[in-house]
């Protein structure tokens, strides 16, 4: 039996995903700002030239990683949120469910969170707020913070998104045996910021 024959489109993704690939192993030593489009294209086997039929720049090349990570991650958390009953510990757990096995990519992201990359850098805060103004609407709808100012929801939504993400970076470099844990704290600190709202009174109350 012959061997099914790869068509041009599955050969077109096959390279894409590969510049991907490199993207992110070559990042891991150096920081995206560092990177080439001829060593980019290098690790996907193609000449420089090449790389322009997959994407346009090495920016395009960032922003589908913020897209494939937490652009990807905002919208999953957006599905779990239409889930009857969703408690904020469950939504911690499903973030790392999210970051299990793809830990190069948001290792990548972490990084370049505050990178040398001006554009990854604004791409990856548009995705964060977004997140965050998700939530903000999440908080209000709760009524025991029917009371509370846009800017107490938005203080409390940040701390929480803050939170998350400072333990994505602990958990992306850790040793698996190691990343229970750090989910658990995660989640420990998300409940201990939870009952401090609780009992949070506004400055202008």
């Amino acid at each position: 039996m012959s061997e099914a024959v790869e068509t041009r489109g599955e050969r077109k993704e096959r390279t894409r995903q590969a510049l991907l690939d490199g993207t992110l192993a070559l990042a891991a030593d150096r920081g995206f700002a560092a990177l080439s489009l001829r060593e980019v294209a290098r690790t996907a086997g193609i000449v420089p030239t090449a790389f322009y039929r997959h994407f346009t720049s090495l920016d395009e090349v960032g922003t589908v990683l913020v897209d494939e990570g937490v652009r990807q991650m905002r919208l999953a958390l957006r599905q779990l949120r239409r889930t009857p009953d969703a408690r904020l510990t469950e939504t911690v757990h499903f973030v790392f469910d999210q970051v299990a096995g793809r830990e190069a990519l948001y290792g990548f992201l972490v990084r370049e969170r505050h990178g040398g990359s001006a554009a990854l850098r604004e791409a990856i805060s548009v995705e964060l707020q977004l997140i965050t103004r998700e939530l903000v609407v999440d908080l209000s709808r709760i009524p025991a913070l029917d009371n509370w100012s846009t800017d107490d929801l938005e203080l409390a939504a940040d701390l929480i998104v803050g939170t998350v993400a400072e333990h994505i970076a602990g958990y992306v470099i850790a040793r698996p045996a190691d990343r229970g844990g750090i989910v658990a704290r995660a989640v420990g600190q998300v409940r201990l910021i939870a009952l401090g709202m609780a009992a949070w009174r506004s400055a202008g109350s």
